[in-house]
Order: structure tokens, then C-alpha cells, then sequence
């Protein structure tokens, strides 16, 4: 058990160290990865905001994301409404089906989903992309929202109805307030892994780029990988301030929850 700490301090060691390295030789005055370090500077910096395909790369991962994750915590609000409130036949069998694209190699998902989209006649683009994204994105939202449904009180919704209100009004007026640190959690979470994939994306694009695709095309070239460690110093640094607001809103929820 004394040993436990220093297991603790190695594995967070392991796991960050490359992190603080990515930002550290971001701001390294040589197009090289390599100690001692030759100085410090912004030049990365402004070479890569001074990249007109970088902001054409983030806008097409921005539309993608935003999309995804709107849609993912859409279907997933409904359906996790739908497994904890009601009762059917096969229900324990439909949520390991939704969730079964969380534990499928994502190369092999990749995969399937380009033979059936080319199947459907659909041309690759940011669109196969997005569809591909929403697939990976609802099981991770449904796990959110599962939780979210399952936690608060029943009793309310039974009240609103015992009060005249429709179902819908129900839904709108007593269920949505009541979850809503989910549907953020799990907008953000989404989001997140939206923004971030590069299997699918790789699988599913057109001819224009996603942002980390771009950052792959980019590692071919000595020259850009100071700007390519830039570039994922801001992402990095960006995904952070998301995700911790999103678990600040999801012990919010838990805390709501337990009141």
C-alpha cells in the first residue's frame, strides 16, 4: 500500500510528460525536437494564426463538431428518456446495441461505415464525416444521459401530469431543467471527440480537411513541426477549459441530484 503513491506519481508521469514536452518545444527557437533548447519564442505562434489553411481546416472541424454533438445529445436524450421511464420488451438489448460503437475499433467502424455510405450513393465529404461522428459520439452522450435520467426524482414528472400537463409540456417545462447539466456535459463531451477524431475522418473525407487531418498532412514536413506542435498546444489547451466545464457541470448535476 506505501507503494501506491509512487505507482500514482510514475503513471502520471507516463501519461503527461509527452503533453508538457508538446508545450514546451512549442515555444523552442529551432525547427527541431531536441534538448538543450535553443531559446524562447513566439515565432510558431505566428506563423500558424498567419495560416489561412489552418482556419479553413478549424472551420470544417468546428461545423462538423458543433453538428455531431447537437445531434448525438439529441438522439440520446430521447433515448435515454425512453429506456428509464419504459418498459418494453428488448430494452436491455437496445442499449448494448447504442453503446456498441463505443467498443469497436475505430479503424474497423471506419471501415464499415465507408462501405455502406459508398453503398448509399453518398459522395465523401463533410457530410459522410459528420454521420460517421454521430455514431461514434450517441453511445458516449447516451452513457451521460442514462445516468442523468436515472438520478432524479420521478415523482416530479408524475406530479406535472397529476396537474394537468400534457407530456410534452411535461418534457419541456419539468424534464429538460432537470437534466440540462447532462445535455451540457454531454454536448461538450461530444464535441470533444468530434473535434479531435481522426480515424473516421480519415475514412469518411472528401477532399477538404479536417484539423487533424491537416496536422497529419503537416508531420511529413520538417519545417511545419514547430507550427504542428503549436497548433496542438492551442487544441490541447482548448480541450482542457472544455472538459473542465463539462465535469464541473456534471458534479453539479450529481450534486442537484442528490439534494
Amino acid at each position: 500500500m506505501r507503494l501506491l503513491p509512487i505507482y500514482t506519481i510514475i503513471g502520471t508521469i507516463f501519461l503527461y510528460a509527452p503533453i508538457v514536452l508538446l508545450l514546451v518545444f512549442s515555444f523552442n527557437d529551432s525547427i527541431y525536437v531536441a534538448f538543450p533548447l535553443k531559446g524562447f519564442t513566439w515565432t510558431w505562434y505566428r506563423q500558424l494564426f498567419s495560416n489561412p489553411d489552418i482556419f479553413v481546416s478549424f472551420g470544417n472541424s468546428l461545423r462538423v463538431a458543433l453538428v455531431s454533438a447537437l445531434t448525438a445529445t439529441t438522439l440520446a436524450t430521447l433515448a435515454a428518456k425512453a429506456v428509464t421511464r419504459y418498459q418494453f420488451a428488448g430494452r436491455a438489448a437496445s442499449v448494448s446495441l447504442l453503446m456498441l460503437p463505443m467498443v469497436i475499433p475505430e479503424i474497423v467502424l471506419g471501415t464499415s461505415l465507408l462501405m455502406l455510405l459508398m453503398n448509399w450513393g453518398l459522395s465523401l465529404s463533410l457530410v459522410t464525416v459528420t454521420i460517421g461522428h454521430i455514431v461514434v459520439c450517441t453511445p458516449f452522450a447516451l452513457g451521460v444521459m442514462i445516468s442523468r435520467f436515472a438520478g432524479f426524482d420521478k415523482s416530479l414528472e408524475e406530479a406535472s401530469f397529476d396537474l394537468g400537463e400534457s407530456g410534452l409540456g411535461t418534457f419541456f417545462r419539468v424534464t429538460l431543467p432537470l437534466v440540462w447539466p447532462g445535455i451540457v456535459s454531454s454536448l461538450m463531451l461530444c464535441f470533444l471527440i468530434s473535434f479531435d477524431d481522426f480515424v473516421i475522418s480519415f475514412f469518411l473525407i472528401g477532399t477538404e480537411k479536417t484539423l487533424p487531418l491537416h496536422i497529419w498532412s503537416q508531420m511529413r514536413f520538417a519545417k511545419k513541426l514547430p507550427e504542428v506542435l503549436a497548433l496542438g498546444s492551442c487544441i490541447f489547451v482548448s480541450s482542457l477549459i472544455v472538459l473542465t466545464i463539462a465535469e464541473r457541470l456534471r458534479r453539479k448535476g450529481a450534486l442537484t441530484q442528490e439534494k
